[in-house]
């Protein structure tokens, strides 16, 4: 049977999805639901140096690394881990957007991502903010790299412009505007309601999986409607306000840690406002040209070939600048979310902040042994979690665990088939 095959009714067409009968299947529809907190997902596809970033003793009473100095302010609302990564997830630059699913073999011919840690909690929290999730980026790369996928192993694009996600946020348009876009939100009706004979004929002919399958079709497309339906309900819903001027958007590129502490920002007035509950944030150095360290001091190389630095003292030196930002720009991001006040305490009680990279060492392209840290959300922290540096444990073990702070009770995600020894609440 040929793929190009369509159930039809009323002027409506709806391509079927893979079956077995097509020679191919598809994924499952998302099922559950639960209460959400909040969450932050920052990945630096470039990484750190391991060095400096990773401490040397273990436990609570660890002794903070070089770079962990810089959030010294904050040690006891964040964990820092070691001796994870993704397995079977290898290839270098190539595991950049695998970093929040977790997909193996990047590399591989054939190669089809996997739903992303913020996709899976959007689908089974539901939509209860303005914004189910948030996807944003740092010089990104859009039509090549993103942090978001959806279960269907798409990219989902990130949004670069903060004057853009500023307007989308807090600008309310005019009464024609927000009409105008009902009317094009109604107008679409409901596409199985149309189908519905055809879907019947059809569905006579399946085997038992196939019809499973198609159900499984029908329910995603459903939920897509109730989100159409829920996105009409917020278009009527007033925006909220904020005493924040609208930002300028930084075009230039080499002024990559004013761009990123600008997205810094962004963020915690999408998640002070309650716009969303999940952001995600990709600093694209790997796209990044020459740029700004400090003042008027610039990098003598573009990123990417700076990460290769071969342990030559300048390279090693203007990285350590660079990391050192990040981590300057993550404590005032704590410092902030420890300021402000949510429901029932700070709003970094209730916000889980994770920075990552999938590079545990770019100059080697090594993608084990990843830096991961993860503040705030409600865990108790304090503690450097160390694992096997040479037999690593699954990060998704990590992302399980965050999961069940959410509310999402399951034991698996991606390659994590439980949650993360040593991480309590």
């Amino acid at each position: 049977m040929s793929r190009r095959r369509f159930l039809r009714g009323a002027g409506v067409s709806l391509a079927l999805p893979l079956m077995e009968c097509l020679t191919q299947q598809s994924d499952a529809a998302p099922t559950g639901k639960s209460q959400p907190g909040r969450m932050l997902l920052i990945s630096n596809n470039l990484g750190v140096l391991p060095k400096p970033f990773f401490p040397k003793t273990t436990g609570a009473n660890y002794q903070l690394s070089p770079y962990l100095q810089e959030l010294k302010d904050y040690a006891q609302d964040f964990t820092v881990f070691s001796g994870l990564s993704h397995p079977a997830c290898e290839g270098g630059h190539s595991t950049e957007n695998c970093f929040l699913t977790g997909a193996k073999h990047p590399t591989s011919s054939g190669f089809r991502n996997t739903v992303s840690l913020d996709q899976y909690a959007a689908e089974h929290l539901g939509r209860q903010t303005r914004f189910s999730t948030l996807n944003l980026g740092v010089n990104i790369d859009k039509a090549n790299r993103s942090l978001s996928w959806t279960r269907d192993g798409v990219l989902l694009p990130a949004e670069d412009s903060p004057s853009r996600l500023f307007q989308k946020m807090f600008l309310q348009g005019s009464d024609a505007k927000i009409k105008q876009r009902l009317h094009q939100l109604q107008r679409r009706g409901s596409i199985l309601d149309a189908v519905s004979e055809s879907t019947q004929n059809f569905s006579k002919h399946l085997g038992h999986n196939d019809r499973a399958r198609l159900d499984q079709y029908f329910t995603s497309i459903r939920e897509l409607e109730q989100r159409l339906v829920a996105a009409g309900e917020w278009e009527q819903s007033p925006k909220p306000k904020t005493d924040q001027e609208p930002p300028q958007d930084i075009v230039d590129r080499a002024l990559l840690f004013e761009k990123f502490e600008q997205m810094l920002t962004m963020a915690t007035l999408a998640l002070q406002s309650d716009s969303t509950r999940i952001v995600t944030l990709m600093v694209d150095a790997f796209a990044t040209p020459v740029f700004q360290l400090k003042g008027d001091e610039k990098s003598s190389t573009a990123y990417h070939p700076l990460s290769h630095h071969g342990m030559r003292a300048d390279h090693l030196a203007q990285l350590e600048k660079a990391d050192r930002r990040q981590m300057k720009l993550l404590k005032q991001f704590l410092k902030t979310l420890a300021s402000v006040q949510g429901e029932t305490g700070r709003l970094l009680d209730s916000t889980m902040v994770l920075y990552g990279s999938n590079m545990g060492d770019a100059n080697t392209h090594d993608n084990t042994n990843l830096p991961i840290l993860l503040a705030g959300g409600g865990f108790r922290h304090g503690q450097h979690l160390s694992f096997n540096r040479d037999n690593n444990a699954p990060l998704c073990n990590l992302y399980v665990s965050m999961l069940h702070q959410l509310g999402i009770e399951t034991d698996q995600f991606g390659s994590g088939q439980t949650t993360l020894t040593g991480l309590k609440s």
